[in-house]
């Protein structure tokens, strides 16, 4: 070959080698800049987030929220918000978003069970590209629910070492798998709903403190008025019944006198878990002060309040109150009953004329039942 085409050559070797030079630049810039826009968008999701924590306390937006910002984020097809259940430690579904939302919210998971359970048990994020291929994976919850899972990435959500729950994403919209990078900006999230967690429990617990007895564990007086003003109001707005039932415990000094103020105390404690326990959900329960109580039953009628303060009644005479030493304590309540709009047209006629019904059961027989 002669040195013109020889240098022809090297020449057309040379120019290939700089195209595919500026090819992968090319291409290299263009894979930076997509990690760019991707940072940026993670950062802009996180901002969003942490703007909502500031804005609200409410747990349950805060979380929708956060959710909603790892669906458009991270695109999985399905995904999963699983709470800690305090009572018995299982994994319960707090969101869902999944065509088999609706049968996902009665499932519970055990602590080690499947991938969350793996996860919530052990403190320690899971990336799984192919669930087929690993022992952890609760194949039962795919048939219960008919869903196909193939790949799964799953984090927990704690607080000073506490395991609150798991976020869990499940097959990529993209029908590509989950990544490392997945993994990194999930767990950052993980934190956000944790603080979001604690802090609606921070509050709910200062709540609780504000409105209820600390002995009993029932609604404080305060609270009850306030209580008592809606119910009300909502009685005169759909015609409807309300009772009250006021109630007071029968010779409850001789309690406190015979066994001491600490076995007293411990009296009221288990009469308003007593009471707690025998009234519906819609029922709200106060200890007004000292030893007596109100009961407040919406969609109510004197009749029906009869009725149920009969069945409490029994209850706490066939309850087994002991002193120190295992000695029964026999204890009687006296009852008064009001209702509205049957007897009282306002909230101070109500607890006023229960009141005296009270009291005329005191003032005679006392351990018995009085309608006004």
């Amino acid at each position: 070959m002669s040195s013109a085409a020889t240098v022809e050559a090297q020449l057309g070797e040379l120019t290939g080698s700089v195209l595919e030079i500026r090819m992968g630049e090319r291409r290299c810039d263009a894979e930076l800049l997509e990690l760019l826009e991707r940072r940026n968008e993670e950062l802009r999701i996180l901002v969003e987030i942490g703007k909502t924590l500031t804005s609200s306390l409410d747990r349950q937006e805060i979380l929708n929220v956060i959710m909603e910002k790892v669906s458009l984020l991270l695109k999985p097809r399905t995904w999963s918000l699983l709470l800690v259940e305090e009572e018995t430690g299982e994994l319960a579904f707090e969101i869902a978003v999944s065509p088999a939302a609706d049968r996902l919210k009665g499932i519970r998971l055990r602590a080690g069970e499947g991938i969350a359970g793996w996860v919530a048990l052990h403190g320690e994020p899971l990336l799984i590209p192919d669930v087929r291929q690993d022992s952890r994976f609760a194949r039962q919850v795919d048939k219960a629910v008919d869903f196909d899972t193939r790949s799964i990435v799953c984090v927990p959500v704690k607080s000073r070492n506490r395991i609150l729950g798991v976020v869990e994403l499940i097959n990529s919209l993209e029908d590509g798998d989950f990544s490392e990078a997945d993994l990194k900006i999930l767990s950052t999230i993980a934190d956000y709903a944790a603080i979001a967690i604690e802090n609606a429990h921070y509050v709910q617990k200062v709540r609780e403190l504000v409105i209820t007895d600390d002995l009993t564990g029932l609604y404080n007086a305060r609270h009850l008025h306030e209580l008592l003003d809606y119910e009300v109001e909502r009685a005169k707005r759909y015609g409807a019944d309300l009772s009250l039932v006021f109630i007071d415990l029968d010779h409850f000094k001789n309690v406190n006198d015979t066994y001491g103020h600490l076995v007293g105390s411990r009296l009221l404690t288990e009469i308003g878990h007593l009471i707690h326990n025998h009234i519906r959900k819609v029922d709200m329960a106060a200890r007004y002060g000292g030893d007596e109580f109100v009961i407040v039953l919406p969609n109510t009628s004197k009749e029906g309040a009869i009725a149920m303060v009969t069945k409490l009644r029994q209850k706490i005479r066939e309850h087994d109150f002991l002193a120190g030493d295992g000695c029964r304590i026999r204890v009687t309540a006296s009852f008064g009953i009001a209702s509205f709009p049957e007897d009282a047209q306002n909230k101070h006629d109500i607890i006023r004329l229960a009141d005296r019904a009270m009291y005329d059961v005191k003032e005679t027989t006392r351990d018995a039942i009085k309608a006004y």
